[in-house]
């Protein structure tokens, strides 16, 4: 890519796109195309032709979808499927149309399967079956990174595919509905803490920035203390309570998205579809790129770590009746270290920037 390139960063207000986007930035590039959703609904076939016949953008970072955590995934499991569908034939097939010279199209890893060999390596890609509560998630963008890999092998395109592990960072979602859980915990326990201090300007700040089921900082006490009740906060007496899904025991992966970010461009920079295959093989398959840490945690250790941090002393209760999901999902980013890029950032380090965001940081949802 040339610094002057024309690039088009579909999410560019997302977590992952805002990271590519800044990444880029920081790295020197200039000229962006961008739209938002409201500018450019990429689930609209049509709208998405006449924006790439116009614009003819020459590298594509497809960094929109259509994502949630356990809950969200667990009830709008049409919605997942078919959105991020949508979104991937209308950019992927456009981006050949119009001759993208190179796309990056952001997975994730929870294409792999629930009973996958751990560490996952690309290879155990559709081996058996995967994680129920996410399942129409992942089978959205494992049909993305077949696209990406049946357009180069049919059309000669230079298409790749990346599977970021559970991402966390600048602009978050921290719905309590549909967020991942990292950010959830924190806001969980933000609240607590607020709770637990009986800080009702720092609940009414929190919940005027991010209002839950349309309960925001002007609501009367009783409808606050409900909602968040609701939302697994509450206090007893002298004891404030955060539930919490699960067990706690299921081990994680988490990968600063900044440093995913880096992790994209570098491989957009130096990495071509054709680097990612034998050349003489006969059956190419598994192009595709995992990045993360290598690193995990159990979900009991992740919390314990994220209360230190925000400071919440009051209990946490585990809710063993809900799902735990998959109990272990750690990448192996053997490939990408073959490929020269390693991640930066370490979790705990992670935790307290993105804290300090949430804190900080004036919503714009």
């Amino acid at each position: 890519m040339e610094k002057d390139s024309k690039v088009f960063v579909a999410g560019h207000r997302g977590l992952v796109g805002s990271a590519i986007l800044n990444n880029l930035k920081q790295k020197g590039y200039t000229n962006f195309v961008l739209r938002t959703h409201g500018e450019l609904d990429l689930t609209n076939q049509a709208r998405v032709t006449d924006f790439f016949e116009k614009e003819r953008p020459e590298y594509v970072f497809l960094a929109a979808a259509y994502v949630g955590g356990i809950m969200a995934n667990s009830i709008y499991r049409a919605d997942f499927i078919w959105r991020n569908l949508q979104i991937e034939c209308n950019v992927i097939q456009n981006a050949w149309r119009f001759g993208v010279k190179k796309l990056c199209f952001l997975g994730s890893t929870c294409i792999y399967p629930r009973e996958a060999p751990q560490p996952m390596t690309e290879d155990c890609l559709l081996t058996s079956a995967l994680e129920y509560t996410n399942e129409p998630y992942a089978l959205s963008k494992i049909a993305g990174l077949k696209m990406c890999e049946s357009f180069n092998l049919q059309y000669g395109t230079n298409f790749i595919a990346v599977m970021p592990t559970n991402l966390y960072g600048p602009n978050d979602n921290f719905d309590l509905t549909t967020s991942h859980v990292l950010p959830a915990l924190i806001r969980k326990c933000h609240l607590g803490r607020c709770l637990m201090a009986d800080d009702w300007e720092a609940l009414r700040r929190d919940l005027n920035r991010y209002p839950l089921e349309g309960v925001d900082g002007k609501a009367g006490k009783d409808e606050i203390l409900k909602v968040l009740y609701k939302y697994g906060i509450s206090r007893d007496g002298g004891e404030t309570h955060i539930e919490i899904w699960g067990t706690g025991k299921p081990l994680r992966e988490f990968l600063w998205s900044e440093d995913m970010a880096d992790a994209c461009v570098y491989l957009m920079e130096n990495v071509d579809f054709s680097d990612l295959h034998p050349k003489d093989c006969k059956e190419i398959r598994n192009c595709h790129i995992n990045i993360g840490t290598g690193k995990e945690l159990s979900i009991k250790e992740l919390v314990d770590k994220i209360k230190k941090i925000v400071d919440f002393g009051g209990n946490i209760v585990w809710n063993a009746s809900k799902p735990d999901g998959t109990l272990r999902k750690l990448t192996d980013p053997s490939k990408l270290h073959r490929l020269g890029w390693h991640h930066k950032v370490e979790l705990e380090d992670g935790i307290a920037r993105l804290y300090d965001w949430y804190l900080n940081h004036k919503s714009e949802r």
